[in-house]
This record gives structure tokens, sequence and C-alpha cells, in this order.
């Protein structure tokens, strides 16, 4: 799942992953989980994520390697906020060959910039999350495009099929989007 920060990314992952019969992997709440928890990583990660910006590579490799690795996995995932850079995207490609697998589907939520604002101030009062502040955001979509925008050229320059979806309207509908995307391709899904 990719998208810039508020684009809805979790919403979706979460509701596609079922549908999918896979686990919904979330970098960020993995992140997040780790600074609440206040592990060496957390609070590694903390600054960084409070300022807006990416935690390191090296660190969120490894960690997502670990949860590729745990058995749940073995039929696939539903990877969300990750990868965010092109060397993430180069280690998770290395990753997926090592178990003779790929990245099959990029599902791309495009939403605009003031849509992506009211969603972020609405999230912030909602969850409390630290970086959702207009500040944090303008941040986020500067490090977003200068980033991981790229990364859906690395992919778009593979083999993998990039589904461009219309990430604005009722949350409901935008799935029923996606889910007619996958299915459109061949993609097994779950009956609702």
């Amino acid at each position: 799942m990719f998208g810039p920060p508020g684009s809805g990314k979790g919403t979706q992952a979460s509701r596609v992953a079922v549908r999918l019969g896979v686990p919904h992997v979330a970098a960020g709440d993995m992140l997040r989980s780790e600074v609440a928890r206040d592990t060496a990583l957390g609070r590694e990660a903390k600054p960084i994520m409070d300022a807006g910006g990416l935690v390191p590579d090296d660190l969120v490799v490894r960690m997502i390697d670990a949860r590729l690795n745990e058995p749940d996995a073995t039929n696939g995932v539903l990877l969300d906020g990750f990868p965010r850079t092109v060397p993430q995207a180069v280690a998770l490609d290395t990753m997926l060959a090592a178990r003779h697998e790929k990245v099959d589907d990029v599902i791309s939520l495009e939403v605009h910039d003031d849509e992506l604002k009211a969603r972020i101030l609405k999230r912030a009062t909602t969850e409390g999350r630290s970086d959702d502040t207009a500040e944090g955001l303008a941040q986020r979509l500067i490090v977003y495009r200068q980033d991981t925008a790229p990364v859906l050229d690395h992919y778009r320059n593979g083999s993998t099929r990039i589904e461009a979806i219309n990430g604005v309207g009722d949350i409901d509908v935008i799935t029923e989007r996606i889910i007619e995307s996958l299915k459109h391709n061949g993609v097994a899904l779950r009956s609702a």
C-alpha cells in the first residue's frame, strides 16, 4: 500500500489484507510500538519521527525482515509504509528473492494535499499521534516527494503492477475501488 501521509494507507491496508487473507504489516505501527515500549529502537526513532523524518533504512529493514520470517507471513503480507526509500525497496526485493517471492502489486492511493492536511489534523485529535501537526505534515510531504515517491518508479521499471487508486471519498467506496482493481488483475480474494 503506497501513498503520501494521510492518504489512508493504514485504513485501506487493514481492510484489504483481510480480503487477501494475509497479515497487514504496518511499518509505522511497528515503529510507534517500539517508541511506546521505550525500546532502544524506539528511543532512536522517536526524535526522527517527531520531526517528520524517516527512520534509518537499516533499522526498518531489519524489523521488516524479522516480521516476514513469522509463520503467518508464509502466504504473503500486505505492506503498509514500507518500502519508503529506493534503498529499502532494493533491500525488500533482495529479502523476497531469497524466499523466491516478489512484490506483485503496488496500490498507490492518490489524494490531494488539502485533503491530506484535513485528514492529518483530524487524526491528530482522534489518535493523538505526535507527528500529526500541520508543520509535521509539511515536512513529511517534502520527505515523501523526495525519498518515497521514487519507489513507485523503482517498481514501475520492474515487473510490478502499479494500481493508481483515487483515495478520496467514502472509506468503503475506496476499499471497493482497490478490490475491483485487484480482481481485474486476477488476485485471489476472500468474500467480504
